[in-house]
């Protein structure tokens, strides 16, 4: 059989073969990766559809191939089928006839992260330390399955990195790990060795040592030089296009959002036992975004060329931080059609499938605004740079207790408050101060009329 590029979205086209992870010859077990390939959205795995033999590489590393196109020949016994675009998928999971519909695909973007409480729109908290499952620990590879087998299981790093492995170099396939379940290691019992510590060793650097690619290297013994892995070189050139093509412009306001914090305090358990969902600030924040994005359409737009593109639809993506400190921005499509239960669920899905490594390419493109938390690490506004070809992008700060004066028919007075500042960057080619100001002023505006009597369904 022929193994194709699997399609990975509506807007991706093509990709860039990273490393071929089975030889030639070799023998593989279904879902096991195989390739890894690069979008310029996320780095994903194409797996092995069946048992069987990888007899013939169609495509070299390095090189850039379109959605459909051979990478590979295939051997199953007994078996000769042709496994089409749609029906190739570029996460585990069953093969299917190439009549069948396609499973979702599940590209491996980096994980997401973000807090609740004082980070609005915060995905998941930090990871805590020697619990996190990545691509590499110690050069040893993990597949996106063994990764969410073991984050299913409570398995941590240092457990995951203490399994043996049966694979080619000691990897961890999926039975090892499943074996390692069954025996009674689910994250809690097993005793694992230290590991010897070496002595220490002077500082020094051998004139004839050549430092390898992505790796962390010591010039003097002080300084350090780390190479940039590739999807900080993408937000690094993506950051630096948008300042050298749009002149930011950003303007403050200052919410009272007391209502929505009371009411959700309030209202946070039953709304989570009569909906099944948990109940973050973020969905409020999106709410509030997609009505005044309705009402003010110049900031829901694009710049092509001399021509500013109206979007009908109000796409909203949500920009976070990974743990490696990289950057991901998943998608809220048609905002404005949902309602509070709506918000959060969809919310909950797309943190639970980022902490996963499981979003697609399509759910982290598309948007037509962006907000940004930076709340997240304590700061309480920002300047955050708009993500092309939008125009706009929303930051949202810490929110805060202080003290503040209250209008009321008896007279002013000081109360203390829920605070939060509003940054809004936007494109001053196309949205003027008028507009970007009056824009945030909206977004304040829906945030502080919030019902304080609204139901909780």
């Amino acid at each position: 059989m022929e193994i194709l590029l699997p399609k990975m979205g509506e807007s991706v086209a093509e990709a860039t073969i990273i490393k071929w992870v089975v030889a030639e010859g070799q023998t593989v077990s279904a879902d096991e990766p195989i390739i890894e390939i690069a979008t310029d959205k996320v780095d994903s795995e194409v797996p092995a559809p069946e048992d069987g033999v990888l007899v013939k590489h169609l495509v070299s590393e390095g090189d850039v191939v379109q959605v459909g196109q051979p990478i590979a020949e295939f051997s199953i016994a007994g078996e000769a089928v042709v496994v089409s675009a749609e029906g190739a998928s570029d996460a585990p999971g069953p093969t299917l006839a190439p009549s069948e519909p396609a499973p979702v695909a599940s590209p491996v973007p980096s994980e997401e992260v973000i807090a609740e409480v004082s980070a609005p729109l915060a995905l998941s908290q930090p990871p805590v330390p020697g619990d996190k499952l990545s691509r590499e620990s110690g050069g040893r590879f993990y597949s996106p399955l063994v990764r969410s087998i073991a984050q299913k299981e409570g398995i941590g790093q240092v457990e995951l990195d203490a399994i043996p492995g049966s694979g080619k170099g000691g990897r961890v396939t999926k039975r090892d790990i499943l074996a390692f379940v069954e025996a009674g290691g689910q994250g809690h019992a097993l005793q694992v060795p230290k590991p010897a510590v070496a002595p220490p060793q002077p500082k020094s650097v051998p004139s004839s040592s050549v430092p390898s690619p992505n790796s962390a290297t010591s010039m003097d013994g002080e300084d350090e030089i780390v190479e940039m892995d590739r999807m900080r070189k993408l937000i690094a050139d993506h950051m630096v296009r948008s300042v050298q093509t749009s002149p930011h412009v950003t303007s403050f306001v200052e919410a009272d959002v007391t209502r929505i914090v009371d009411w959700r305090n309030k209202n946070k358990i039953d709304f989570q036992s009569q909906t099944g969902q948990k109940l973050t600030f973020t969905p409020f924040f999106i709410e509030a975004v997609a009505k005044a994005l309705r009402e003010f359409p110049g900031v829901n737009a694009s710049v092509d060329g001399d021509r500013i593109v109206l979007k009908k639809g109000i796409h909203i993506g949500m920009a976070a931080a990974t743990p490696e400190g990289n950057l991901i921005v998943p998608v809220i499509r048609n905002a404005d059609r949902y309602n509070l239960n709506g918000l959060a669920t969809i919310v909950n899905d797309l943190a639970t499938r980022a902490r996963q490594g499981a979003l697609q390419p399509d759910e982290i493109s598309g948007g037509t605004y962006t907000v940004s938390n930076v709340g997240t690490f304590g700061n309480v506004f920002g300047t955050p740079i708009i993500n092309q070809p939008q125009v706009g992008i929303l930051a949202l700060g810490a929110i805060r207790k202080k003290p503040s004066v209250v209008e009321s028919p008896e007279g002013d007075m000081i109360a203390v408050r829920h605070m939060m500042f509003l940054s809004h960057s936007y494109d001053h080619r196309v949205v003027d101060g008028q507009l970007g100001g009056s824009f945030v002023r909206r977004v304040a505006d829906h945030l502080e009329a919030f019902d304080s009597n609204r139901p909780v369904v």
